[in-house]
């Protein structure tokens, strides 16, 4: 089991966690969760023995092993497959001692290491790492392709699945979904319910909260308190908590001003000195109790359109994509009215960013016909409007370009509500964290007083508080909403309908998120059958294929150039932060001869950390349409 006796976390000079203590039991999944800086990645550090404990302990059983995700992905010539098995170190270790036992003719030593790969199940390895790249959405034609030939963001799910399919005592796991698409979401949903050792997740994906873990360890004001439950249990015990503080509080401070008004009163009366004394001890002897309140309070709400014309926004007839070359979709038909709340669903690279990006007008259709209501006014959420964000000025100054009668005061009112309070809404955008970018473009979406709402994945780096205030947000918006989400309680909350994206077409879908993994299922078992169905004579003329590919590998060059711009950059910056933070862990940074040098460290691990967030959402962005347009090699 892992105990935490009266420990403390500090990074730098900010206090993380204080003097607490907790027992996760082995076997157990649980929920790490707390607002965005709280110390959550902090305590995985203290669990991966990278980050000693400023006071108390945190211990596990030595023989443990235990397993996290990696940030870095070299440009390896070894195949995706191959990688991923790299993750079982004990079968690969066996493998070595029994190639040298072959060397040696070792007949007797080479039984028992073939007896012992036997044991751990060693030689399904490839079946089941197989399996992991298959729900985490490689094709099996990928699975023999080298590391290197990989974008970003599927290196991320090759590190995910290698994870995964280690040996471990202990899963540390930080944000796992959030550069998955549903499908892929689901499936890990799904294995890691499945996982027989102990879990520890930090996640802002309340339904994936749920689903999965039993217990919530909750950071705030300092202190890490465990729960017994999953997350929906853990909202309603803190309510019930927070309840009680209050009432304590509100009992405490009618007792305070009873207590202070005699001593004021009397203080100076001889008669009445000694009761005044007795009564400023207990003054001082009260306990230290706070009033409730939780970690953010984000409350804002979509402003009313002046106008809401019927219909909104129309795609007739329509082919979807970047030319006659590269078609994702053909033969499109949506109309979105006020009150229309649709969710798409649909594979990665199945097209719906290109059927947003048409929708919202950044890409032109090949073909048919886009209607347009005058004076709409669309509010649209990518991963691409937080690049657009101008890196040097303040949220502030944001908000009243974008409005320019909008007052400071007015500004400064309106941000508050996205937690962009006192010198926060000053901070120039370059110096924000994803989650804050995120919440910027957001407020500036709703000052707009947008009719139509497309939003494409839009709490990826939003906490959980800010989920929750953005689900409230949609469900009371009077206009039309278009969302592209991994998170299912946001989909289930604030959709009506559902539209399928898949094999070139869109198309209703009668069901919910369950009946969306049941035609998933199926949909698999269908590509597997027609995937052995195909005959050699049956295949695509080889040379028409690779003419195809070279085409369509010219429209994605400009874009994958970018990506890998982002990636050297991404790379650059890992590599200083990995060097930095090596020198904040050593304990002579912390003398005070070295006040100066840490603060500039501190900086700029907050400046590196922010810089590689950034262009990592960039970086996948460019990827995922990479893939939309390479997904159609093989059709």
């Amino acid at each position: 089991m892992i105990i935490a006796t009266d420990l403390s976390l500090d990074r730098g000079s900010k206090n993380l966690i204080k003097s607490s203590s907790f027992t996760i039991h082995p076997n157990h999944k649980v929920g790490l969760v707390g607002a965005n800086g709280c110390g959550k990645s902090s305590l995985f550090a203290a669990l991966l023995g990278e980050l000693q404990p400023d006071s108390g302990d945190v211990n596990m059983p030595s023989s443990w092993d235990v397993a996290t995700v990696k940030q870095e992905t070299p440009a390896l010539g070894q195949s995706a497959l191959d990688y991923v098995m790299d993750g079982d170190k004990e079968f690969r270790q066996l493998e070595q001692k029994l190639e040298q036992a072959r060397l040696d003719d070792d007949g007797n030593q080479e039984a028992l290491i073939i007896n012992h790969i036997d044991a751990i199940n060693g030689y399904s390895l490839p079946a089941r790492a197989s399996e992991l790249l298959h729900g985490l959405g490689f094709l099996q034609a990928q699975l023999g392709n080298a590391v290197k030939d990989f974008s970003g963001g599927w290196r991320m799910r090759l590190n995910l699945a290698q994870a995964l399919i280690s040996r471990a005592d202990l899963l540390l796991l930080d944000e796992p979904t959030n550069h998955l698409d549903l499908d892929a979401v689901i499936w890990l949903q799904r294995w890691l319910k499945r996982f027989t050792g102990t879990l520890v997740l930090i996640s802002h994906d309340r339904d994936f909260l749920d689903d999965v873990i039993g217990q919530i360890l909750h950071i705030e004001h300092q202190q890490a308190k465990l729960y017994s439950g999953n997350y929906s249990a853990f909202e309603r015990q803190r309510a019930e908590h927070l309840a009680q503080q209050d009432a304590q509080f509100q009992k405490q401070q009618k007792e305070v001003a009873h207590l202070t008004s005699f001593v004021d009163r009397f203080r100076a009366k001889a008669s009445k000195a000694k009761q005044a004394q007795s009564r400023l001890k207990r003054l001082q002897k009260l306990p230290d109790l706070a009033p409730a309140h939780v970690d953010s309070q984000f409350t804002f709400s979509f402003k009313t359109p002046e106008t809401l014309p019927y219909p909104l926004l129309a795609l007739k007839e329509s082919t979807c994509g970047y030319d006659q070359n590269t078609i994702i979709l053909r033969d499109v038909g949506l109309t979105l009215v006020p009150g229309s709340r649709i969710g798409l669903l649909g594979r990665n690279g199945a097209g719906k960013s290109t059927l947003i990006k048409s929708l919202a007008g950044d890409i032109s259709l090949i073909n048919g016909e886009r209607y347009c209501a005058q004076d709409l006014t669309v509010g649209y959420f990518s991963q691409h409007q937080l690049e657009q964000l101008h890196m040097p000025s303040s949220a502030i100054e944001h908000i009243i370009r974008a409005q320019p009668d909008t007052t400071e005061l007015q500004a400064r009112s309106f941000l508050g509500s996205f937690g962009f309070n006192g010198d926060k809404a000053l901070s120039p955008v370059k110096t924000m964290s994803g989650g804050e970018k995120a919440r910027l473009v957001l407020a500036l979406i709703v000052n707009e007083k947008p009719q139509l709402l497309l939003l494409d994945e839009p709490t990826n780096h939003l906490d959980l508080e800010m989920r929750q205030a953005l689900v409230f947000a949609l469900q009371d918006f009077e206009g039309a909403i278009i969302l592209i989400a991994h998170d299912r309680f946001l989909l289930e909350s604030c959709v009506d309908e559902f539209f399928l994206v898949a094999n070139g077409q869109v198309g209703e879908f009668s069901g919910d998120i369950d009946d969306y993994q049941q035609w998933l299922n199926e949909d698999k078992k269908q590509t597997l059958k027609s995937t052995k169905a195909v005959k050699p004579n049956d295949t695509v003329d080889k040379k028409q294929l690779r003419k195809e590919q070279a085409e369509l590998r010219k429209k994605a060059s400009p874009l994958r150039k970018q990506a890998d711009k982002y990636e050297k950059k991404v790379q650059q910056w890992q590599t200083q932060l990995a060097e930095v933070e090596s020198v904040l862990a050593e304990s002579e940074i912390y003398q005070s001869e070295h006040k100066a040098r840490l603060s500039a460290l501190i900086k700029q691990q907050a400046q590196l950390k922010g810089d590689i967030e950034e262009n990592e959402m960039y970086w996948l962005e460019l990827e995922e349409e990479i893939e939309e347009i390479m997904s159609k090699v093989s059709m």
